[in-house]
C-alpha cells in the first residue's frame, strides 16, 4: 500500500529537485503530492520527455495523412533543401531513422550554437545530417537533429508546434493548450534550460514557430499522468480515440538495444522500453522527469523535477518507492 505521508517525506529527505509527482492506476488518481514549492499546475521543463510528446504527434500526423510513411525519406518534406556538394547520405535518411536515433549526423557533438542561433532549426539540423559513414543503424542519441520531425509536422500541416499539439493532443486531453517561447538570446535560452522556477504554459520554439523535438515542452507531473493515461489506454482518453492504437503499439516495440552507456535499456519510436516483456516503458527527460507505463498493472506515475543534471536514478525510484507499493 503506497503511504502518501510516508512517500511525502521519503521525496523531500531523498529526491531533493522533484517537484511534482502524479500516480494513476485503474484510470483513477491515487497521489497527487507537490515539493519545493510548486503548486499542481505549475509547469517544468520536461526537457527530453519532449522526445516522447513528438512520437504521439507524429503518430498523429500520420493517422491524418498528413504524413504518408515514416519509411519516406526526410527530404520529400523538404523540397526546397539544397543538397551539400558531395553529400550521398542524406538523401537516404528517413523518418524512422529520426524516430529510432540511428540517423547519421555530421558531428562528434551536438552543435548548440550552430543551430540554436538560426532562424530555421530544421534547416540548420538538415545541414548537419547524412555524412560519409553512410546509415550504419547504429543509435545516436540527437537532441537537436530531431528537430526535423516537428519541422516536418509544422510544413505539413500548415500550423506551429504547439497549436498543432494544442488542438490534435493537448485540448482532448484537457491540457491547457501550449504557447510558443521564443529565447531573444543565447542568456534567456540558457536560464530557460537551467531554471528553476516554474515555466508557464510554453513550448520551447526556433524564430519560425516550430517546437524544439528534443526538448523544451513544460509539463505539469498532472499534464504528464493524462498523457501516460492515454498511452496506457491504447490512443483513447474518455473514450476519444486521438491517436491510433497501431502506431502506439510501434512507437513502444523495441527497435534498438542500447547498451550500458543507456543502462541497457531499449528504445523504440523515441520511447525507452524498460521491460519488453513486462511491457513497460516511460519517456524519459533530463532532471529525472518520467511518464512512467506499466499496462501489467494499469500504472501510470508522472514525477516533474526542476534543473538538476546526471539524475539516473529516476526510473528505479519509481520502481521501488511506487510500483511496488500499490496493490
Amino acid at each position: 500500500m503506497l503511504n502518501t505521508s510516508e512517500f511525502h517525506s521519503y521525496v523531500a529527505n531523498n529526491q531533493s529537485n522533484i517537484c511534482q509527482v502524479t500516480v494513476m492506476q485503474g484510470g483513477r488518481t491515487i497521489l497527487n503530492d507537490q515539493w519545493n514549492g510548486y503548486k499542481a499546475d505549475d509547469t517544468v521543463h520536461t526537457m527530453s520527455v519532449t522526445k516522447s510528446i513528438v512520437s504521439l504527434l507524429t503518430g498523429i500526423a500520420l493517422d491524418q495523412g498528413l504524413i504518408g510513411s515514416i519509411d519516406d525519406p526526410v527530404l520529400d518534406y523538404f523540397p526546397d533543401y539544397k543538397i551539400k556538394r558531395g553529400e550521398k547520405t542524406i538523401q537516404k535518411v528517413t523518418l524512422k531513422n529520426l524516430l529510432t536515433m540511428t540517423a547519421p549526423y555530421k558531428y562528434k557533438s551536438e552543435p548548440w550554437s550552430k543551430i540554436c542561433v538560426q532562424d530555421d532549426w530544421s534547416i540548420a539540423a538538415l545541414d548537419f545530417l547524412g555524412g560519409r559513414r553512410g546509415i550504419t543503424g547504429e543509435f545516436q542519441y540527437a537532441t537537436l537533429g530531431i528537430h526535423i520531425l516537428t519541422g516536418i509536422i509544422a510544413a505539413v500541416s500548415q500550423m506551429t508546434t504547439a497549436d498543432y499539439a494544442n488542438q490534435y493532443l493537448f485540448e482532448p486531453l484537457a491540457i491547457t493548450p501550449r504557447e510558443i517561447y521564443v529565447a531573444p538570446d543565447a542568456e534567456a535560452h540558457k536560464a530557460f534550460t537551467v531554471g528553476k522556477t516554474p515555466k508557464g504554459t510554453i513550448w520551447f520554439s526556433d524564430n519560425k514557430g516550430v517546437g524544439a523535438a528534443g526538448y523544451g515542452l513544460c509539463l505539469s507531473a498532472e499534464e504528464m499522468a493524462k498523457i501516460g493515461s492515454l498511452c496506457l489506454n491504447k490512443g483513447v482518453f474518455h473514450n476519444k480515440r486521438i491517436v491510433s492504437e497501431k502506431w502506439l503499439e510501434e512507437s513502444t516495440t523495441v527497435r534498438l538495444r542500447c547498451g550500458e552507456k543507456f543502462q541497457n535499456m531499449k528504445y523504440g519510436y523515441l520511447w525507452w522500453i524498460l521491460d519488453e516483456n513486462k511491457g513497460t516503458y516511460a519517456a524519459i527527460g533530463n532532471s529525472g522527469n518520467v511518464i512512467y507505463i506499466n499496462p501489467q498493472k494499469e500504472l501510470v506515475a508522472a514525477v516533474s523535477g526542476y534543473f538538476k543534471p546526471t539524475v539516473f536514478d529516476r526510473i528505479d525510484f519509481i520502481k521501488e518507492h511506487i510500483e511496488k507499493k500499490v496493490e
